[in-house]
């Protein structure tokens, strides 16, 4: 048994690193923040996919820790010149909260479409979270880029997350798709 779950915790870290070197391979880097990366999310949800819940959302818990740790050192986030109360928030819904929900992926992990229900859900809990965000931690922020101006912050937040979550969704269905056919067609 201890054998077992020294293999499960192993291959987790091996998964979760992937997913942070993922993370650094950018597709499309929006201007104004956020990127499209390359199947970044598939290692961790897979994780949840292929050893349930528990494994799942701890090892998304950790991944969520270190993309905090790449924001604050990589992107400077304790240098946007946050208040104490928004930058808590801005951590928990940008980070703690959006990156640890992709350990929800297994959810439904039954059979293929449960694998993309699962997925599906795990990436909208991630949007929502950082919609969230940007309605009420950057509520003050009123232009998306060049040529959209809104006072509406549910717009802005919406199109600002959707423009890069969206493609990032696709993507990691895409991969998800590929690895539970390969998967099935070998009987693992």
């Amino acid at each position: 048994m201890k054998n077992s779950k020294t293999k499960i915790m192993t291959e987790c870290a091996i998964l979760v690193a992937l997913s942070t070197v993922l993370s650094f391979l950018k597709i499309w880097n929006m201007p104004w923040g956020g990127s499209v990366t390359l199947f970044s999310m598939l290692p961790v949800c897979y994780i949840s996919v292929r050893h349930g819940i528990k494994w799942g959302l701890g090892s998304s818990f950790l991944y969520a820790v270190i993309q905090l740790f790449l924001g604050i050192t990589v992107d400077g986030l304790l240098g946007w010149g946050l208040t104490g109360g928004i930058l808590v928030s801005c951590i928990l819904l940008d980070y703690i909260i959006a990156f640890t929900s992709l350990g929800l992926s297994g959810l439904f992990a039954r059979n293929g479409a449960g694998v993309m229900m699962g997925t599906t859900l795990a990436v909208a809990i991630r949007f929502v979270s950082h919609l969230l965000s940007g309605v009420y931690v950057f509520a003050s922020a009123g232009k998306l880029w060049e040529g959209f101006e809104t006072s509406n912050t549910w717009l802005y937040s919406f199109v600002y997350n959707g423009c890069y979550m969206l493609p990032e969704l696709v993507m990691t269905l895409v991969g998800a798709a590929i690895i539970y056919k390969a998967l099935a067609d070998r009987n693992i």
